[in-house]
């Protein structure tokens, strides 16, 4: 979502990069640069000139550290700016007593995507917090609002609270709450009706509803693509409900980013989730430090731990460690991994949590590689991918001709995944790559990943994409590194004259 941002951010800080100093004169051209790259994100014009003066400010008044360029220097003041504006802190949810179900109110425009966002709030909810959770059909309005919300209970299994025959939505939601109670729900949420535009009956409609129900969280589904259409909008339901939060939706289409850098400083609510996707773990809690290092292209690792822990359990992780430092990892382990890839969305995705990937280009990436690769294991007897060794000749000929390859592209599958268990192996062994492991469960399925990136993985494409995107990282201080170098040369040389010069003194 913020790639265009991050292009000319890093655009930006190569101007700083070589210099020796910050000075008025570079910091003004950086930050002119920046100035744009915000309000081409539809940042808010009046948060952007903020931001620019005290950056500004910050770069002129910092000593650069000896270990640091200018150019490091800015993006860290940077870094702490882009913190401070959407929050310092991630903000909680806040839940009600115990013995007392916790009510959220969701509200928003019609196409930001409430109803589905109430679906994936459920299902965090219940994994990350074992609360049980009632989905209650409150918006009577919308043609299919009901059945849809149906669809979505039954296939994440929750129970969802409706009632066709009303036209009462405070009936609605109070027959709700009494339901949660009744169910034993921890959690009642409340997806209200919206309109193509704000307008003073859904405005009432809603007042009423929160009158009546007296909910512990009223939060506001805004579509982040609308840039700053969504700080309007987010203004106006605030002012009406006093919302207690923010939850941006669509952040994996076309949106800028620009009203995730502006909503918590126009409206001083906290942004508390994001959505990024259409599946129902395609929600995370808002964390500005994280989204901040996303922002400047520096990955975000706990956040890809946080999502591979939701699909690992402690016991196989343990199992799976011990088979990579064991080299027993065979094929059908390597087709969970590919299995728990897809769920977290690909491995498109994963990678833009690494430092670095963020702006690999898409043909770099071949998603169909997992795909051909999973088609030439299971066309392997269950012997087969247990002891790949044993596959000869005639072996690999049927397979390719089950899996619709050919026997050399077969024979290449096999002596990268065999090269790439050895490696696992001595990486879990030597503990290389024990921050990677935690990602995948252990130290197995990250160093799978490793490895595979290392090798140029199955069928080409990862390789490539790792070498580009280590490239780009590299290029963007590598002149500076050479210019550094060079100072320290010359120093050396100067002290090494003064030496001699002493002695013949």
């Amino acid at each position: 979502m913020f790639e265009a941002l991050t292009d000319k951010l890093h655009s930006a800080f190569r101007k700083l990069t070589g210099t020796a100093q910050l000075s008025e004169k570079n910091i003004a051209d950086a930050m002119e640069e920046v100035r744009t790259a915000l309000l081409s994100a539809d940042v808010n014009y009046e948060v952007t000139d903020a931001f620019i003066k005290d950056i500004s400010q910050a770069c002129l008044g910092a000593d650069v550290l000896q270990s640091v360029t200018p150019g490091q220097q800015a993006i860290k003041l940077v870094y702490d700016k882009l913190i401070e504006l959407m929050g310092t802190e991630a903000s909680e949810l806040n839940f009600a007593a115990p013995g007392e179900p916790t009510i959220i109110m969701l509200c928003g425009l019609n196409g930001n995507g409430k109803t589905t966002t109430a679906a994936k709030l459920a299902n965090f909810l219940q994994k990350k917090y074992k609360k049980r959770t009632l989905l209650a059909a409150c918006d009577l309005t919308r043609p299919a609002a009901i059945d849809q919300l149906e669809v979505l209970g039954q296939s994440l299994a929750l129970p969802v609270y409706t009632d066709r025959n009303s036209k009462d939505v405070i009936a609605v939601a109070k027959a709700a709450v009494a339901a949660a109670k009744a169910k034993e729900c921890q959690v009642v949420l409340l997806d209200t009706a919206g309109r193509l535009q704000i307008d003073e009956p859904l405005v009432q409609e809603l007042v009423r509803v929160k009158s009546a129900v007296q909910p512990n969280e009223i939060l506001l589904v805004a579509d982040g693509a609308l840039g700053q259409e969504a700080v309007s909008v987010a203004r106006h339901f605030d002012q009406a409900l006093d919302v207690t939060g923010i939850i941006l939706t669509k952040l994996d289409g076309d949106a800028r980013g620009g009203a995730a850098l502006s909503m918590r400083q126009t409206t001083g609510k906290p942004i508390k989730f994001i959505t990024t996707g259409e599946q129902p773990m395609d929600l995370e809690a808002f964390h500005p430090d994280r989204m901040a290092s996303r922002i400047l292209g520096m990955g975000d690792i706990l956040t890809l731990v946080e999502r591979a822990q939701n699909e690992f359990e402690e016991s196989e992780a343990r199992k799976l460690e011990e088979k990579v430092r064991t080299a027993t990892f065979d094929f059908d382990d390597f087709l969970k991994q590919i299995g728990r890839i897809n769920k977290m969305g690909g491995i498109m995705s994963m990678l833009k949590f690494l430092p670095g990937m963020g702006n690999l280009p898409a043909e770099m990436m071949d998603e169909k590689a997992f795909k051909r690769t999973e088609g030439i294991i299971r066309s392997m007897t269950p012997n087969e991918r247990r002891l790949p060794e044993t596959i000869n000749a005639s072996r690999r000929q049927r397979i390719a001709k089950g899996s619709g390859s050919t026997p050399q592209e077969v024979t290449e599958q096999i002596k990268v995944f065999m090269n790439m268990r050895e490696i696992m192996a001595k990486m879990s062994q030597g503990g290389a790559a024990s921050m990677m492991g935690q990602i995948f469960g252990g130290g197995g399925g990250l160093a799978n990943m490793a490895s595979m990136l290392q090798n140029g993985a199955m069928a080409g494409g990862i390789g490539k994409a790792a070498g580009y995107a280590q490239n780009g990282v590299s290029q963007q201080d590598a002149a500076a590194r050479a210019r550094e170098k060079a100072r320290k040369e010359a120093k050396r040389k100067q002290e090494k004259e003064a030496r001699k010069k002493n002695r013949h003194h």
